[in-house]
């Protein structure tokens, strides 16, 4: 009798509203966690179950993520977050923004690198990881650790403190457009 492979699974998530923009940045860092998480996931998957539909569709999933949501994300934090911080900013958050719009630049770098290995898996173009692409995702998922701590603990405060409602109305206004929302 064969042994049952256990399907990776995307992942579904309840849905936060555009009338809160913070939260809808605080909700796709949970995705991004999750969809981190799918990755490694992958990885322990191919090389316990080599490689399957279940697999080629983990790496779409991942794909989807970080080419759609991802850069949209940073667009938001570039346009509607960063610019009132810069601007008027604690000399602490303005480091930290500094070193966030690096990291934004690393990150998108990163990717490009990362993505090239797993369209080739969800293409069919090859069935495993080598160690080198292991480490490439590792660096990846890296990235994001101190960055999001780093935005909900200081960024992300300070912005709120300087947002008024009438700068956050637009910016969710901004977010719904991007994203096709609203006509």
């Amino acid at each position: 009798m064969a042994a049952q492979r256990t399907p990776l699974p995307g992942f579904g998530a309840p849905a936060v509203g555009f009338d809160t923009p913070f939260e809808m940045l605080e909700a796709c860092h949970e995705r991004v966690q999750r969809t981190l998480g799918l990755l490694q996931r992958l990885i322990a998957y191919l090389h316990t179950d080599g490689c399957d539909e279940s697999a080629r569709q983990a790496a779409r999933d991942v794909l989807r993520y970080f080419d759609i949501a991802a850069p949209l994300h940073h667009e938001d934090e570039e346009m509607h977050v960063f610019p009132p911080l810069l601007e008027n900013g604690t000399p602490e958050v303005l480091a930290a923004v500094l070193r966030l719009q690096a990291d934004h630049h690393a990150m998108h770098t990163h990717w490009q690198e990362a993505r090239e290995r797993l369209q080739a898996l969800a293409h069919q173009q090859m069935d495993a990881f080598t160690s080198d692409d292991e480490v490439l995702f590792g660096r990846f998922a890296r990235g994001y650790d101190v960055h999001i701590s780093t935005e909900e603990d200081l960024v992300y405060p300070a912005a709120r403190a300087l947002l008024g409602p009438q700068a956050l109305a637009d910016m969710a206004q901004d977010m719904r457009r991007r994203r096709g929302a609203i006509a």
